[in-house]
């Protein structure tokens, strides 16, 4: 049987500025998903070139890579990727323990990364015995405990319910405001509106870039669905 090439991504050319929070979005199939891989140097691209802070990261070596992976990205997943037998903390402080960071340094900055995230009483809690929004949270956690350049968030709202999906929005728009660069992949226009910058995929190409300019603020979105005591019932946000 004769091979097919696919290109999966053609002819990206993507500046991402420090402070950035900017959103992909497009049909299945778009690139999203290969372009968020690449971004986050988990696989290789054909051609091109990739600088991530002034660095040709694409020249360094497997082992060189990894580490620029784990020291200065920062990863968070729409099925949480927590260790089921590993407490809150363990999970948060696992990049450290890779990165070969002392016991003592681990356990401040595991802990400051989880109180940020307004989860340091829930430290030895297993992921099961913890919520959707409150994995999603230590996710969130265990992507900032490198304090990376670049945080990369692939549909992180999908398994959560609206009100969950609002809370981590607000989370994300808070580190974005003390200068986090964010990158979130999402089929949603609606979480893209939380962004500042939307590009649009089409059958691998970047088809269209765009300032958000009816932005949303999540955190006034909750504070508005307090006040009005309006339900969520399953993924939806309920007027009644």
């Amino acid at each position: 049987m004769a091979s097919t090439t696919v290109h999966a991504l053609r002819g990206i050319d993507l500046e991402l500025r420090a402070g950035d929070f900017v959103a992909v979005v497009g049909p299945s199939g778009s690139g999203k998903s290969t372009l968020m891989n690449l971004l986050g140097l988990l696989d290789q691209p054909t051609e091109g070139r990739y600088a991530l802070a002034g660095q040709d990261v694409l020249r360094l070596n497997p082992d060189r890579r990894a580490e620029v992976r784990n020291q200065r990205i920062g990863f968070i997943f729409q099925s949480f990727n927590l260790l089921a037998r590993s407490t809150a903390f363990e999970n948060v402080e696992l990049p450290l323990v890779y990165a070969g960071v002392g016991r003592r340094e681990r356990r401040r900055r595991a802990e400051a990364a989880l109180a940020s995230v307004g989860l340091r009483d829930r430290r030895d809690h297993w992921p099961s015995q913890l919520s959707g929004g409150e994995q999603q949270r230590v996710a969130i956690a265990r992507a900032l405990v490198n304090n990376p350049l670049l945080i990369l968030a692939d549909e992180p709202t999908g398994a959560v319910d609206s009100r969950t999906s609002l809370e981590i929005l607000a989370q994300l728009q808070t580190l974005n405001e003390a200068g986090r660069t964010i990158v979130i992949v999402t089929h949603d226009p609606t979480v893209a509106r939380h962004a500042r910058r939307v590009i649009t995929m089409r059958d691998g190409r970047a088809v269209r870039e765009e300032p958000v300019t009816n932005g949303l603020r999540a955190e006034a979105t909750l504070a508005e669905v307090d006040r009005a005591g309006i339900p969520v019932r399953g993924r939806e946000v309920v007027a009644e």
